[in-house]
């Protein structure tokens, strides 16, 4: 009840963990060697399986430090979901890519094809599967990774759209339904197969194929009549 270990831990973290489980910003390299062994403790362990204390012994630092730093297992997980998906946003240029005189069919196609590779991703999936699991308990970490991960992944597609409409290659009458449209269209049924265990990997005939499909719909219902 009272632990003065937990009490420094409690006050330290109070006054120096940072707004809503975020990390100092992507030059504290402390935060970032926090997350980093965080990353590999969850991916390993799960998250009910994960402690503090191994998260510290991966991190490479004290407990009291990890503290400092996160109050709690929840929040740190919530932090490290918004700092990967923030990550994997700014490097993954999906949307808005194109190669001179390339027609929109090429473009819609090259973009589904890296859209799935990417969510098919073996830690994608574990991810996916570890925020499903907490959720409930933790609706906070189920919102950090929507907010910066499908909801930011929709909202920059149906930005694209809209430029891609404004240049008269496509008729959106809600432009953020048809993003999220298409990006379910392209995962098929292979994304769920690898979250539900059914299958390992997706062939790339196979994504080839459930792409081609969904651009050929979506053209279908959003290209500009003759």
């Amino acid at each position: 009840m009272n632990d003065p270990a937990k009490r420094t831990h409690s006050s330290e973290a109070g006054a120096h963990a940072p707004a809503q489980g975020g990390i100092f910003g992507h030059s504290d390299e402390k935060a970032r060697q926090i997350l980093d062994g965080a990353r590999a403790v969850f991916l390993r362990d799960g998250f009910d399986g994960a402690s503090m204390n191994d998260i510290a012994k991966a991190a490479g630092v004290s407990k009291g430090t990890l503290y400092v730093y996160f109050q709690s297992k929840d929040q740190l997980f919530a932090a490290l979901i918004r700092h990967d998906k923030r990550q994997q946003a700014e490097q993954a240029c999906l949307w808005g890519e194109r190669r001179p005189g390339e027609d929109i069919r090429s473009v819609l196609t090259g973009l589904g094809r890296r859209l799935t590779a990417k969510l098919m991703l073996p830690e994608h999936i574990a991810q996916v599967r570890t925020v499903m699991a907490v959720s409930p308990k933790f609706p906070e970490i189920g919102r950090a990774f929507y907010e910066t991960g499908p909801n930011y992944g929709t909202e920059r597609l149906a930005g694209f759209f809209d430029r891609l409409a404004a240049g008269g290659e496509l008729v959106l009458p809600d432009s953020r339904l048809a993003a999220t449209l298409f990006i379910q269209m392209c995962q098929g049924d292979g994304v769920r197969r690898m979250m539900f265990c059914v299958s390992d990997t997706i062939s790339d005939d196979e994504i080839e194929t459930t792409v081609g499909n969904a651009v050929d719909v979506f053209l279908a219902a959003y290209a500009p009549k003759p």
